[in-house]
């Protein structure tokens, strides 16, 4: 059995003095016990992260970078290596969210590198792949998931998706309050598991497949008893405490 896997991406969202509370709120509600059954992920900027590391040690909850360079060091300013992020003791990095693919042009081909990356620093990528409303409209969306996972598959091979997650998220439904009904996702893990499973069946299986477009607390329930969705890659809920936990509530 997959274990399921809920992510909160709080993007470019909090202070100190909301993420204490949100965290604390998240304590206090019963968070940690959720997350005995399911592995619950909080992914805030990456100026918080120290501080969020110091909240949650011994606790349930994990960490993880909504961003990562591809670069491992050097004169890059402003961007944040892999290896800072694992010497903050992260578990997860996003790679590839469709606004880093439309709002700052992130290729394939950038994606895939910063996949590479984050693994070779020990750390877990979380690879979103998704499709625009033209392309859906255009009947591509199978073609668009197959190229983005062939950018991968240039710098590494089957087996590194043992210690990877892939995020689904329809570029049409983030932060617009629409939602792929459950068998349009379904649909869509249902291709990525079995396009990978021609190359091993047995990875395939094990993969958790997230998705991440406008899940909130009164469809997440819906969405995750889809067979092959393992969780959800989460956004503005995420930010809402009863509507996060009520997400995490819904996957365990």
């Amino acid at each position: 059995m997959r274990k399921p896997l809920v992510a909160g991406n709080w993007k470019m969202n909090g202070l100190q003095d909301t993420n204490h509370h949100l965290l604390e709120l998240l304590k206090k509600e019963g968070i940690e016990e959720i997350g005995e059954v399911v592995e619950i992920v909080v992914c805030p900027p990456f100026i918080y992260l120290a501080d969020i590391k110091h909240l949650l040690e011994g606790s349930n909850i994990k960490w993880g970078a909504q961003n990562v360079s591809h670069h491992s060091a050097g004169a890059y300013t402003g961007e944040v290596s892999p290896y800072m992020l694992a010497d903050l003791e992260c578990h997860f990095a996003i790679v590839g969210h469709s606004e880093r693919r439309t709002l700052y042009g992130e290729t394939n081909g950038i994606v895939a590198k910063k996949f590479v990356a984050v693994q070779q620093a020990n750390l877990t990528p979380i690879l979103c792949v998704g499709e625009s409303l033209r392309e859906r409209e255009e009947g591509i969306t199978e073609r668009v998931v197959k190229e983005q996972l062939d950018d991968v598959f240039l710098h590494t091979d089957i087996h590194a998706f043992n210690k990877a997650v892939i995020a689904y998220e329809p570029i049409w439904a983030i932060g617009t309050g629409h939602t792929a009904t459950p068998d349009q996702a379904q649909e869509v893990h249902s291709f990525i598991r079995n396009y990978l499973s021609e190359q091993s069946p047995e990875i395939a299986q094990e993969l958790r497949i997230l998705y991440g477009g406008s899940v909130k607390g009164d469809n997440a329930a819906e969405l995750f008893t889809m067979p092959d969705i393992d969780g959800g890659l989460v956004g503005g809920a995420s930010l809402e405490a009863k509507d996060f936990l009520t997400i995490c509530q819904a996957a365990s």
